[in-house]
């Protein structure tokens, strides 16, 4: 039963999600990419699986700490089950990097619970965020969720307002800074950047894809319903940070809609917020059976994708 097996945190579910991972990433390298094998491709494939399994523990600790989620292994699992589900995810190397660092960001930001050093999480965060824009530029729709943690943990002195653009402002100089020394010229780079909005989803028109979406569609639709219906029954202390999960799903819907190069692989901002929502809704399911079926599905999918 993998639904029990996972129902518990412990440390061997983390060493399965990082072979299962690492089966992942070795298959869509060699059957989604057309990448010449050599000595100095091996290490940089391994640091970018590196990035990914960070990206994993760094996500397990940030909603255990901050009690997102029970004390179950449901929320890594599902996060390695949407990366599987669209392997695209582990072909974008500067959306692996963005999103690692959204998580860096995430884990400041939910943090501001207590209200200890507030503008140093503040600037962390800002900070974080600002270098995620640099490897994906619509990354930068997460500020979003630093003004609305302002607003929700009803941090009011004007000053720490201020402090997440101070934080932007440091990494952009530091950015400009670096350009002048290696001589990268600074429009061509801006113009560069695929700050573009497009709508078109032709690209995303693969029997693979719209299995996989059309089934993490269903589950957030449904498991969103209660999500939202049980953070009323939330502490207080713990509301607003439900609440910022929610937004954080929102802002990265927006940039999957808005993605002006669509590959599949911008899902990956989703997965994080969504894997929180999914396990909030397995932990209130008493029919164990249901729970074992709704995992199935997911273990299966990456399977007939590729079939498909």
């Amino acid at each position: 039963m993998i639904a029990n097996f996972f129902s518990k945190s412990k440390p061997i579910h983390l060493v399965i999600i990082s072979l299962v991972l690492l089966v992942a990433f070795v298959i869509s390298k060699l059957f989604l990419t057309n990448i010449p094998f050599g000595f100095l491709e091996f290490f940089k494939q391994a640091g970018i699986f590196g990035v990914v399994l960070v990206t994993v523990f760094v996500f397990d600790f940030v909603t255990s700490k901050n009690k997102l989620t029970k004390k179950n292994s449901f929320r890594v699992l599902f996060f390695t089950l949407f990366m599987t589900m669209i392997p695209q995810t582990f072909l974008d190397t500067n959306l692996i990097f963005a999103n690692l660092f959204v998580m860096f960001s995430l884990r400041r930001i939910v943090s501001l619970r207590t209200q200890k050093e507030v503008k140093k999480k503040l600037f962390d965060a800002a900070i974080w965020i600002s270098v995620a824009t640099l490897f994906y530029f619509w990354s930068g729709l997460f500020f979003i969720l630093i003004f609305a943690a302002l607003f929700l943990f009803r941090i009011v002195n004007i000053k720490d307002w201020f402090i997440p653009v101070l934080g932007m402002l440091t990494i952009a100089m530091i950015a400009a800074g670096f350009m002048i020394i290696f001589q990268i010229n600074l429009s061509e780079y801006l113009w560069s950047m695929p700050y573009q909005i497009s709508l078109d989803f032709s690209t995303l028109n693969k029997p693979q894809i719209i299995t996989s979406a059309t089934i993490i569609i269903a589950y957030f639709i449904w498991s969103l319903f209660y999500y939202v219906r049980n953070i009323k029954s939330k502490s207080k202390s713990y509301k607003p940070s439900f609440i910022l999960i929610l937004i954080a799903t929102i802002i990265s819907v927006l940039i999957l809609i808005i993605s002006p190069n669509k590959t599949g692989a911008e899902f990956i901002f989703l997965f994080v917020p969504l894997s929180i929502i999914l396990t909030n809704y397995f932990e209130i399911i008493n029919e164990k059976w249901f729970q074992e079926v709704l995992v199935w599905i997911l273990l299966l999918t990456p399977v007939v994708g590729l079939i498909l």
